[in-house]
């Protein structure tokens, strides 16, 4: 298989020529791996939604929609030896996952983008769930669906609104408490390391969450007023000064609008008001998603 596919020479394969070639391992497609890609609404006119449905062979309506979105590279799940829940179980399994909030509550964007362009979502169905969320702490769909069924929300309209929000990258999977008790140390570890590494290089903007078992965006200035923390420093005046020295001693200065900032006074400024709006902001969801104590 390894052979046939290389000497292709990297042509585009269609989606059913792919199943087709790929049918001797005996693995079949389970669906999209992004999850804005099931949501129809973003991604297909009304009449492609109603004229995929009219086509019965699977695998060529899997072609046929991404010719409608102009799609050439596609992340899917294939899986082997598939054994179907039956719907009982599926419910089951599906309200007791978790999730976490993984961004600001109040830096949530109501839009989502899809392959027919930005759509805004539904304020009667979206901000709700946020609010139940806006602690940071992980909790089932089947805990969200209680949470908000005075609201006159119901199951659908969750998993969905879910699917949007971890698509977007605003919830994150969440871990069993005994994988975030037992992830802790090592996150702990890796952390320390990479904020260390921020005070020379502006490499990786990501640090580890032991809730979500992945990376969670931390940039650089970010990173090092957490290393302030590690170090005492209390305040974001602190914060600022902290980072300042590290900045001046390799003579670093900071930009604004796409200028140098020259002075120390003007940085320092800078870095205070850039701190305080971390601590404000980022700082209660990285501690709850044990980004840092």
């Amino acid at each position: 298989l390894a052979h046939e596919y290389f000497n292709r020479n990297w042509d585009p394969m269609h989606f059913a020529e792919f199943a087709k070639w790929i049918e001797p391992a005996k693995v079949t497609y389970a669906c999209s791996a992004h999850l804005l890609d099931h949501i129809d609404a973003v991604n297909l006119s009304a009449e492609q939604q109603q004229f995929l449905q009219t086509l019965p062979d699977p695998m060529f309506r899997q072609t046929v929609r991404d010719f409608m979105v102009n799609q050439q590279f596609r992340r899917d799940y294939w899986v082997k030896g598939a054994r179907p829940l039956n719907l009982v179980d599926r419910a089951e399994q599906i309200r007791a996952h978790r999730v976490v909030l993984a961004a600001p509550r109040n830096g949530v964007e109501l839009k989502a983008t899809g392959s027919i362009g930005e759509a805004t979502l539904n304020e009667s169905v979206y901000p709700p769930i946020l609010d139940v969320l806006a602690d940071y702490k992980p909790r089932t769909l089947h805990q969200i669906e209680q949470a908000v069924k005075d609201k006159g929300l119901v199951f659908a309209q969750v998993l969905q609104a879910v699917m949007v929000l971890v698509g977007k990258g605003d919830l994150a999977a969440a871990q069993d408490d005994k994988a975030i008790a037992k992830a802790k140390p090592h996150t702990d570890k890796l952390n320390a390391y990479l904020m260390n590494k921020a005070r020379g290089s502006n490499d990786l903007a990501y640090l580890a969450s032991p809730a979500t078992g992945g990376g969670i965006t931390v940039n650089r200035f970010q990173q090092l007023f957490l290393l302030a923390r590690t170090q005492g420093k209390k305040t974001p005046e602190e914060y600022a000064q902290f980072v300042w020295q590290i900045l001046a001693a390799q003579n670093q200065r900071l930009t604004k609008e796409g200028k140098v900032i020259e002075s120390a006074e003007d940085n320092l400024a800078e870095l205070t008001g850039q701190a305080q709006e971390f601590a404000e902001k980022r700082l209660p969801m990285l501690k709850a998603l044990g980004v840092t104590g």
